[in-house]
């Protein structure tokens, strides 16, 4: 595989690429680290330019592709939303074909998938899903990228998930079947992820020998467990419900260190951030020795580096 198999594609979600697609993915991603932590990256994009449309708000993923396009040589650039003449009734279709004619990418973070897709139909270069309601592709790779530091491997892992049922979610089981990690989804009655995901996972899992698991008892995702990965409870996107209303759902799923301890003893500790410290999660875990929170946090900027390296033509 190289890099011309990927050079003007769209990355829109991780059921769009093969397992092989997605490795190749990633050893790029390990080698452009290995490359700015030895301060040894030469710009290998010089005099591209990339456009940001953020409609949600965004501290990881927009400081992210900023410093992942600098390092890159890329120009990057954020557009305001309320600035943009969608806010006043453009079609998508239109503004897609303009920035298409002055840029060689776009980060878009927004809402509908749909919205996502429609871009990536009138744009000619290709377009990055950096969030939906439905889906946080770059989130993944970077999961997927820590744990194989952390534990070596990803193939008869297990990985329990407990926080709200949707993007990260969405893409976090794809990516755990994609490579053979048997992934538990722990949450309340009530709460399910799209079928698109599910059936999407189980088929990659059918196909890599692993499980998607959903339950509602926190205690049998994370017994065993090689990854506990953690999420807030009132993400941006999800059934419209108070976040009264799910905190109260959710209290049972807190992962506190009575819950950690279930766990394998060398299992690591994740979550996408941001992270509200006594809701999902105890300060105590966050910061305690399994934590991988933050080589997490930094891993979206490698891998998103590599999804730009890799599609920029």
């Amino acid at each position: 595989m190289q890099r011309s198999d990927f050079a003007g594609r769209d990355f829109l979600t991780l059921l769009d690429f093969t397992p092989d697609e997605v490795s190749y993915i990633l050893e790029v991603a390990g080698r452009l680290k290995q490359e700015h932590r030895q301060r040894s990256l030469q710009p290998p994009l010089p005099g591209r330019t990339a456009a940001m449309i953020f409609e949600k708000a965004s501290t990881r993923t927009r400081t992210s592709f900023h410093a992942a396009c600098t390092h890159l040589g890329i120009a990057s650039f954020y557009m305001r939303p309320d600035e943009l003449q969608l806010s006043r009734g453009e079609p998508v279709k239109d503004t897609a074909r303009v920035i298409d004619r002055y840029c060689d990418l776009l980060f878009i973070r927004t809402f509908s998938q749909e919205i996502v897709e429609e871009f990536a139909l009138y744009m000619h270069h290709p377009v990055i899903n950096a969030l939906t309601d439905e889906f946080h592709p770059c989130q993944a790779l970077a999961d997927l990228l820590t744990i194989r530091e952390k534990k070596g491997d990803w193939k008869g892992l297990k990985v329990a998930y407990a926080g709200d049922v949707w993007n990260v979610c969405h893409s976090l089981m794809v990516a755990s079947a994609m490579f053979g990690m048997d992934i538990y989804v722990a949450r309340p009655p009530g709460y399910e992820p799209i079928p698109r995901a599910v059936e999407g996972a189980r088929r990659l899992a059918a196909d890599s020998g692993s499980r998607v698991v959903l339950t509602s008892n926190l205690d049998e995702a994370v017994e065993g467990a090689d990854v506990v990965y953690a999420n807030t409870w009132h993400s941006m996107g999800g059934p419209e419900k108070s976040r009264e209303q799910r905190i109260q759902d959710f209290a049972p799923y807190q992962v506190n260190e009575g819950v950690f301890v279930r766990a394998a003893p060398d299992a690591i500790f994740m979550h996408c951030l941001p992270g509200y410290r006594g809701e999902e999660m105890t300060d105590g875990v966050i910061e305690g020795p399994h934590s991988a929170v933050f080589d997490q946090a930094e891993n979206r900027m490698h891998t998103e580096a590599a999804v730009v390296y890799l599609v920029v033509e």
